[in-house]
């Protein structure tokens, strides 16, 4: 999970172009930049511009900054509270904060923070396939299998063909004992994702599940 870490940088920089916040807008940009090279140096930044005053751009930067640094839960918790406040801006920049507090939660480990902040970030922007994806992720972790599924199917109506929902769904699947399926939708995913690795591995715990089940070889995984 540590690797949605960085995915979470580029979303911050929506909704930023009105000519008032060009300026802010810029300054979190140079604060994204620098995150990716030396985060604690980009959280020293964000906390002299909050200094300055406590825009959304400059909580940003430091929460951004604190996530990189290992602080997940503390960026995650900075994000929630943005979204929350009076500076949280439009409804499109406030599901954008949600969005990625959710995301920041599930690296922190904190699943049933990131179903909760995901919801509400469901509710600004229903039709948004990868908030119902992100939510199965931490349902995944819950190990709520039904649930998962159900967000998943949701994303696969969203947007069909995404061979990540087919393996995160053959997950669901494998975790609620339903072998036959998980394989279905493990097949589609391969022919999706060819050389995926985690598509892979959960190929492999699907075939290892199956074994130990007694279950015929499937030539077609």
């Amino acid at each position: 999970m540590i690797t949605l870490a960085v995915s979470l940088l580029a979303p911050f920089l929506l909704g930023q172009a009105n000519s008032a916040a060009t300026a802010e807008a810029a300054r979190l940009n140079a604060c994204v930049e620098k995150i990716g090279k030396d985060p604690e140096d980009a959280y020293e930044d964000g906390i002299k511009w909050l200094y300055e005053g406590k825009s959304a751009p400059a909580q940003q930067c430091t929460a951004m900054a604190l996530i990189a640094l290992g602080q997940a839960g503390e960026g995650a918790a900075r994000l929630e509270t943005l979204a929350n406040s009076k500076e949280g801006g439009s409804l499109e920049q406030r599901e954008i904060y949600l969005a990625q507090a959710g995301n920041a939660w599930l690296v922190a480990g904190a699943p049933d923070a990131a179903v909760v902040t995901l919801a509400n970030a469901i509710k600004l922007k229903p039709d948004d396939a990868d908030l119902h994806k992100d939510r199965a992720r931490a349902f995944l972790m819950m190990e709520k299998w039904p649930d998962a599924q159900s967000e998943l199917d949701q994303a696969m109506k969203l947007s069909p063909g995404d061979g990540e929902t087919y393996r995160l769904r053959a997950q669901a699947k494998l975790g609620a004992g339903r072998l036959d399926e998980a394989a279905g939708d493990i097949k589609q995913a391969r022919k999706l994702l060819p050389h995926d690795v985690p598509t892979a591995v959960m190929r492999g715990r699907i075939v290892e599940a199956r074994r130990k089940k007694g279950l015929p070889d499937d030539p077609a995984l």
